[in-house]
């Protein structure tokens, strides 16, 4: 065990916990961010990264992750290489378990993002960033006059869909049941889009690729079994996230989905002293600048609230 009881701990370091480790470290308050044995967040497995202000020529995302982990070292974060496997936020301070230490925090700030949800196929990992993506807002621009495919038939997928025609020629839905989920005028507005068609009642057996990335899928019929080829060089997962938050269940609040609830407006959770900030409270954005957006939130609500609860 680690004796000494630290100001903060920041639990995850994608762009929210590494923002939030910058602050709180320019803040003297020398946090301690236990990084995780996979360490950077979804944006490690991101290739071009073209939408985080600063950088016009683009940056990859494992570069970027580098860069502000650089930055958070420079300002006096410690960093623990090790994945959080038990968390006691009952009594301050606060405990926080690793698989080799214990660390004690005045205070926690917690950043574990979330984790898109995708197809188990073995060749899916592989292509991350090679013609599949699970976020429209951050890839679509690079499938220009391209045929994409979106996995899904709830709203998130409507939207995506709607989204991608901006940039791909055509757009196809995959959705395995023979209807669509989505809500009446999300559909209708789906299906009056003219770049979008659809291949319901079926799956995807396989995605096909080359060297130079997706160039297919094979598709399976939910209703004959049936298998047949469609071309395209994007597929895109809208088949919803799962927030990393199994380790605080039963000691913080969170909604029907398993995000974690935060005020309104802050990153203060319903147990004083424990933020949360990034991916793992916000269901709705799940950008890389609103992470770190949010992660500067938490390290402001964090400094403000141990100057008036000193132990």
């Amino acid at each position: 065990m680690s004796d000494a009881v630290r100001n903060v701990i920041i639990i995850g370091s994608g762009p929210a916990g590494l923002t939030a480790a910058i602050y709180t470290g320019r803040a003297n308050l020398q946090p301690l961010l236990i990084e995780g044995a996979q360490p950077g967040g979804q944006l490690m497995i991101t290739t071009e990264v073209e939408n985080f202000p600063g950088w016009p020529e683009g940056i990859q995302g494992p570069e970027l992750m580098a860069k502000l982990r650089e930055q958070a070292v420079k300002f006096g974060t410690e960093v623990v290489t090790d994945d959080v496997i038990e968390v006691d936020l009952k009594q301050r301070p606060f405990t926080v378990k690793t698989s080799g230490s214990t660390y004690r925090g005045q205070a926690v700030i917690i950043s574990t993002g979330a984790t898109a949800n995708l197809l188990d196929l073995p060749e899916v990992p592989r292509l991350m960033g090679r013609g599949v993506s699970a976020c429209a807002t951050c890839d679509g621009a690079f499938f220009k006059n391209q045929d994409i495919v979106v996995v899904g038939g709830g709203d998130s997928a409507m939207e995506e869909a709607n989204f991608l025609t901006r940039f791909g020629r055509t757009v196809t839905i995959v959705h395995r049941r023979d209807e669509l989920r989505a809500s009446k005028i999300m559909g209708e507005r789906t299906r009056h889009n003219p770049k979008i068609k659809f291949a319901l009642s079926n799956t995807i057996e396989r995605v096909l690729s080359d060297q130079s990335g997706v160039t297919g899928i094979v598709l399976k019929s939910t209703k004959d079994g049936r298998s047949s080829e469609l071309k395209c060089t994007g597929v895109f997962f809208a088949i919803g996230h799962t927030p990393n938050t199994a380790l605080f269940k039963g000691q913080l609040g969170l909604d029907a989905q398993g995000y974690i609830r935060t005020r309104p407006g802050s990153s203060y959770t319903d147990v004083p002293g424990v933020f949360a900030c990034g991916d793992v409270q916000d269901s709705t954005y799940r950008q890389a600048v609103t992470a770190a957006g949010s992660g500067c939130m938490a390290a402001l609500d964090t400094e403000r609230w141990l100057e008036g609860h000193q132990a």
